[in-house]
């Protein structure tokens, strides 16, 4: 809808999706967050895989979680597409690679893992929304920070999409940012006040 309305204007295409992003993210961590954790991102579900471990249930729930995750990136996709009379199937041809673009997924990554693991329970589906939508315009790959959001934006030949081959560097960036995030977080203390989102 961004790119059909903004009338080539990407300023105005980046905001239209910042803004639903954030709107969308808040509404389903308050929603979801009681029954699942709102667990939408594999890298955060790994990152407080340790908690889930010492319960006993890392194996098996880590596996079910990151699953979900790709399949909802996917049907995710998909449902965008048949909402707006695209083709289901598709590829984006976005490039998005280079130095600055992995520097700045690592960043979106780690501070969204530094969100995550410190943000008050009550707070955190607000930082987590308000960190990716600022994280959106901060960064200069827009913050995916979520693998599953490559996979779903590498399937959609959209202005929010990114082409397969530039699909590695930015998870790789993701993981390194991750490990700098749970880092960070280490070195303020380690304790972690919520149960984990996005």
């Amino acid at each position: 809808m961004a790119e059909r309305l903004s009338a080539g204007n990407m300023g105005v295409a980046l905001l239209a999706n910042t803004l639903a992003t954030v709107f969308t993210l808040y509404v389903l961590i308050e929603l979801l967050g009681p029954i699942s954790g709102a667990h939408f991102n594999p890298l955060v579900t790994l990152v407080l895989g340790p908690k889930a471990a010492a319960s006993g249930e890392r194996t098996p729930r880590t596996l079910l979680l990151i699953t979900s995750q790709l399949l909802g990136a996917v049907a995710g996709a998909w449902l965008a597409h048949a909402m707006f009379d695209m083709s289901l199937l598709q590829f984006s041809g976005k490039a998005r690679s280079g130095a600055g673009q992995w520097l700045a997924e690592a960043v979106a990554t780690a501070g969204l893992i530094l969100v995550v693991l410190r943000a008050p329970a009550a707070k955190a589906p607000a930082m987590v929304a308000c960190y990716i939508g600022a994280a959106y315009w901060f960064t200069a790959s827009t913050s995916f920070a979520n693998p599953a959001a490559v996979l779903g934006r590498m399937l959609s030949d959209s202005f929010a999409g990114i082409a397969p081959a530039s699909a590695p560097g930015f998870v790789l960036a993701q993981a390194a940012g991750a490990l700098v995030g749970g880092a960070l977080h280490r070195a303020l203390g380690g304790q972690q006040a919520s149960a984990g989102q996005s």
